[in-house]
């Protein structure tokens, strides 16, 4: 599926984790970020997809293993040349209210799975089309993905990007391990 994205603004971004160029994106309604270490043209840059997650990004959430993974991502692209896709697509693609019915459903026993069925979507509604297209937009076909979900990877592909793939590796806690294990089992993710 081919989307039309439109670039609204760049501006620089000093971080802790070094200087980055952002990029703000409008795909419809919604708004995507392009976060830009260092040259990454003509080559195969190291690259993030990062889907937004409020609880866990900004809030420090341990339910997931969004925020440790937002981190170490940028740790490596802020040292290499890469980019950081940040979508917006809360809850894996289920928005943010769902998100919360969804934990809701969680902590009556249920996995992230079993509350995404029960809500009636599917285990994961994510699209990479947009962020295929934003590679595209700085001359990506050749990336190092910074990833452990497949999916990603084959609708990255499908896209014409050519991706290998990094092991993107965090440490599950008490309050994650379940839904790290449901990833690793029911979504087939390679941890």
């Amino acid at each position: 599926m081919i989307v039309m994205i439109e670039l609204v603004a760049n501006a620089s971004l000093p971080t802790k984790y070094g200087k980055f160029a952002i990029h703000g994106f409008r795909e419809g309604g919604k708004e995507h970020v392009a976060l830009v270490s260092g040259d990454v043209k003509d080559k195969r840059a190291l690259v993030r997809i990062h889907s937004k997650c409020l609880t866990g990004d900004t809030f420090n959430s341990m339910r997931c293993d969004c925020n440790a993974q937002l981190r170490k991502s940028l740790e490596l692209i802020g040292s290499n040349a890469g980019v950081l896709i940040y979508l917006d697509q809360e809850g894996r693609g289920i928005g943010l209210l769902n998100k919360l019915r969804a934990y809701e459903l969680q902590d009556k026993g249920m996995d992230i799975a079993e509350t995404n069925e029960h809500l009636g979507f599917g285990y994961d509604e994510r699209d990479y089309s947009a962020a295929a297209e934003i590679l595209k937009f700085f001359g990506l076909t050749k990336i190092t993905l910074l990833t452990n979900n497949p999916d990603k990877m084959v609708m990255l592909e499908r896209s014409g990007i050519d991706v290998e793939r990094r092991p993107l590796v965090t440490q599950p806690n008490e309050h994650n391990s379940r839904y790290m294990e449901t990833k690793r089992t029911k979504a087939g993710h390679l941890l």
